[in-house]
């Protein structure tokens, strides 16, 4: 037996991985409508500027976006009147390292942290981006919704470029 098969035999973690994944697959083809339909109500889209942050509605974001502000990003993106939306970046991403960090005792609501690469493909240059990620997901409802998902890019107190699409 593997190191990897007792871990993929949690369907807690397994469930987890392919919700993820999805995700990521969503936001790679563009699909922000269907990206949008993975939150809940009450979800919050975070990418913090310090890397130790934990009161988001406190500290400076580059993203901290509620239901209302995740609608509004997805309506820009999908407008095409920012020169940074209509020559959009073409993407792919790779989520990996997962684990539950934490679950309450009926697993309805888990917190599963990964680790991201995302390549950006634009205008013949190609923009590498790498991030801690930690999806807090509502799985009480039979499919997965995100409570909040927290983006940490490993140089998020550099000089950003090219981050309008979402992470």
């Amino acid at each position: 037996m593997s190191e990897l098969e007792p871990m993929l035999a949690q369907p807690v973690l397994t469930r987890a991985m392919q919700f993820i994944w999805r995700e990521a697959e969503l936001l790679d083809r563009k699909d922000y409508r269907g990206w949008l339909a993975l939150w809940s109500d009450e979800g919050h889209y975070v990418v913090p500027i310090d890397p130790q942050a934990k009161d988001f509605a406190a500290t400076l974001n580059y993203a901290y976006d509620d239901r209302a502000m995740r609608e509004l990003r997805v309506q820009r993106m999908l407008a095409g009147y920012s020169p940074s939306v209509s020559d959009a970046a073409r993407t792919v991403r790779t989520v990996s390292r997962f684990t539950i960090d934490d679950q309450d005792a009926e697993d309805s609501c888990i917190t599963a942290r990964s680790a991201q690469v995302v390549v950006a493909y634009k205008r013949g240059v190609a923009t590498l981006f790498a991030a801690d990620l930690e999806h807090r997901l509502d799985l009480s409802q039979g499919e997965p919704r995100i409570v909040q998902k927290v983006v940490r890019l490993i140089d998020s107190t550099d000089t950003l470029n090219a981050i309008g699409f979402l992470l």
